[in-house]
């Protein structure tokens, strides 16, 4: 096993991109990731090799992201909106296809959505998107690939 050190170094930034594609927040993000890192020097003992390290450190981040939204629920902030805007119906628009988009995505079956939430969102490569999942870099770019063609072609279908 690596030194810890070694690990927070080599892994620490994977960790903060599978984090922030979740939270869409870089302070939340970086909080559980020192989180998920200090939960991993705890239970290190526990690793057994059995998978990746950036595997193993993901699904502590996982856990600790759940834990998170067991505690704090989701709410919306009204002063995040921005009123104050050039083209009230361009906004409006964009907001509908936003929200057209998101909800497509949401009823995307996995693996496709979890890959497209991590390259969209999160921005990580294909080659992350792969370690994370356990899967090859290929397997991360056919998933992406042929999610993007079911989106296009119209054959999510949501309530």
């Amino acid at each position: 096993m690596q030194d810890m050190e070694q690990i927070y170094q080599e892994y620490a930034q994977t960790v903060y991109k599978y984090l922030f594609s979740k939270t869409h927040d870089p302070d939340l993000a970086e909080e559980l990731t020192q989180e998920t890192f200090y939960q991993a020097l705890k239970g290190i003992d526990r690793f057994d090799g059995s998978c990746k390290v950036s595997t193993w450190l993901c699904a502590i981040a996982k856990n600790q992201l759940s834990a998170y939204w067991r505690k704090h629920p989701k709410q919306e902030d009204i002063e995040d909106t921005d009123i104050a805007t050039e083209s009230v119906e361009q906004d409006v628009l964009s907001g509908l296809a936003r929200v057209e988009l998101m909800k497509q995505l949401h009823s995307c079956p996995e693996p496709f959505r979890e890959v497209m939430y991590l390259r969209i969102f999160g921005n990580l490569s294909f080659r992350e998107i792969g370690e994370i999942m356990g899967k090859t870099e290929n397997w991360a770019r056919v998933t992406f690939y042929r999610g993007k063609e079911m989106l296009k072609k119209g054959l999510v279908e949501y309530e």
